[in-house]
């Protein structure tokens, strides 16, 4: 939070000397030229936010306080550093090859994808937790995850509006769930995958009154 404050002020002051679009366009992600060398881009532009819609940041802020904190005490400093970064250079790469199907040239700033890694995250390590949906509507954690993703997922099929990357969102939920089920462990990934697709086929019978135990 501190990381993305500094940043943000440090955008707001030399926004006016360097020109706002400038910054964007060479630290934030720009498909087009990460294709031409620009590498960097999809680490750096989850640490820039819009300079001039505070709102922007500050909402990426509150979520990482609320969701982050308890995942940090969860799993440690560097763990959480570790999955935050991996969701967000995640949800980069899946802007990368979004963007080029859409507008390539068009540059995306900010934390939402690392952040909705953690929404991914909070709703699989504390599930059963109720939590405040829009500050209104009391509901586990679970399911607030999932109803995130399915809003995501349904506006990633449609065309991007108001300046909102729908494609890093769930970029971020994708990449955050491959890597709490450790996928790159293929192996691993596909015997769960098995054993969950055995375990529907087996029912539970509850037991009658006239059942013999042997």
């Amino acid at each position: 939070m501190i990381i993305n404050g500094v940043i943000w002020a440090v955008q707001f002051l030399l926004g006016p000397v360097m020109g706002i679009a400038g910054l964007s366009r060479f630290l934030g992600i720009v498909p087009a030229l990460v294709l031409q060398g620009w590498v960097w881009q999809p680490i750096t532009y989850m640490w820039l936010h819009s300079a001039t819609d505070p709102f922007h940041i500050i909402l990426n802020m509150l979520f990482l306080w609320m969701l982050g904190g308890d995942l940090e005490r969860h799993w440690g400093g560097r763990a959480f550093l570790r999955y935050y970064l991996v969701c967000g250079i995640g949800a980069g790469l899946f802007i990368t090859v979004g963007g080029l199907f859409q507008n390539p040239l068009i540059p995306t700033v900010g934390a939402s994808g690392a952040v909705y890694g953690l929404i991914l995250a909070f709703g699989k390590v504390f599930s059963e937790r109720v939590i405040l949906f829009m500050l209104i509507f009391p509901m586990r954690a679970r399911t607030f995850a999932w109803i995130m993703f399915a809003v995501t997922f349904v506006f990633t099929l449609g065309h991007s509006a108001g300046g909102v990357s729908h494609v890093a969102h769930l970029g971020g939920m994708i990449v955050g769930y491959l890597y709490l089920k450790r996928a790159w462990r293929l192996r691993e990934f596909l015997d769960e995958l098995r054993w969950k697709l055995r375990r529907r086929k087996f029912k539970v019978m509850p037991p009658k009154d006239d059942d013999w135990i042997h």
